[in-house]
């Protein structure tokens, strides 16, 4: 596999050194704890937003570092949960008097570094909480986690508790916030190939030519089955089947819809899965009021797609219409 990597153990640093010279009025970049932040940071009128998790997935999380956004992101190595000392340190840099608020999508390490970093924390005097986030209805245990893991769903929260925070809300309202939108936030995934470390330099685990891996994890963890390549629109209704019945969604309801790349597909694919999607929801009297097509939660690059809607209501659509910025996007 050919790949832009010159020392494989410098390819996290260098990715985040990359950006912060891409950004220099936005980001700031502090290597000892592969921090990036917001150059305005830490903001004494807000809770600043942390998250961090492995590498390998951006634009999640290094890269929706901005106004309206996360304040900051710690991430460890690729698909490896930041050391403990990151997110402690981390969260000291960017305390506020309003609070800090930590993301943590839901895989053991990621909790453990968190939660301890929390309890350091909060030991010196700092408002910290932390809150997870679980969308992935493929699997209820997995590789990496206990319970279901955490997926591109983790951007509705980032969205919502970032609007949220830009407009004053204190650190409990943010929990109630970021709580609310996962509680009504479902993911699935399908991949098509595997996906190639840097430090490993061949695929992750094994796909034939012909098969998919329906309710793969973002690190590659094995889903609900492997079965043989089938058509684009099979494979959007087995996603939207599995997640439409899980919250459940129901006639009436009115939902974003994602159509997230996993890093190898292209956009005029994922379009095809989100027509396809828009219309079955549409059959199903579902109403889609906004949608987001692209690259959100990546995992390095692996072909495939996932599928995730949020069941909105004033609030949370009021949330995801407010504006944010972040190094090369505008949402």
């Amino acid at each position: 596999m050919k790949k832009f990597v010159n020392d494989p153990k410098q390819y996290v640093p260098e990715m985040l050194k990359g950006i912060a010279l891409a950004n220099p009025d936005k980001l700031r970049y502090v290597p000892e704890y592969n921090l990036i932040m917001r150059a305005d940071g830490p903001n004494p009128n807000k809770v600043s937003i942390i998250q961090g998790s492995g590498s390998g997935h951006e634009p999640a999380h290094v890269m929706t570092v901005g106004r309206g956004m996360l304040d900051a992101a710690c991430p460890g190595d690729v698909f490896a949960a930041p050391p403990m000392d990151y997110v402690y340190e981390t969260t000291k840099l960017m305390a506020s008097p309003k609070g800090v608020l930590l993301l943590v999508n839901n895989y053991t390490g990621d909790r453990m570094a968190f939660e301890m970093a929390q309890e350091m924390s909060a030991a010196e005097g700092i408002n910290v909480k932390t809150l997870f986030i679980d969308d992935d209805v493929a699997v209820q245990d997995s590789t990496y986690t206990v319970g279901r893991r955490g997926v591109a769903g983790n951007f509705f929260v980032m969205k919502a508790v970032g609007a949220a925070s830009e407009a004053g809300a204190d650190l409990d309202e943010l929990i109630r916030i970021g709580e609310k939108v996962d509680s009504v936030t479902r993911t699935m995934g399908i991949a098509l190939t595997s996906c190639t470390p840097p430090a490993k330099g061949s695929p992750l685990f094994e796909i034939g030519d012909d098969e998919i891996e329906v309710g793969v994890g973002i690190h590659g963890e094995p889903g609900r089955r492997r079965a043989k390549l089938t058509t684009a629109d099979e494979m959007t209704d087995e996603l939207l089947d599995a997640v439409v019945g899980d919250l459940p969604y129901r006639a009436g309801d009115r939902v974003a819809l994602m159509i997230n790349g996993l890093g190898g597909t292209p956009i005029s694919e994922l379009y095809i899965l989100y027509g396809r999607a828009h219309e079955q929801l549409r059959q199903r009297g579902i109403d889609v009021g906004r949608s987001y097509v692209g690259e959100y939660c990546t995992s390095l690059d692996m072909a495939g797609a996932s599928l995730t809607l949020v069941k909105l209501d004033d609030e949370i659509e009021r949330l995801l219409e407010a504006p944010a910025e972040i190094a090369a996007r505008v949402f």
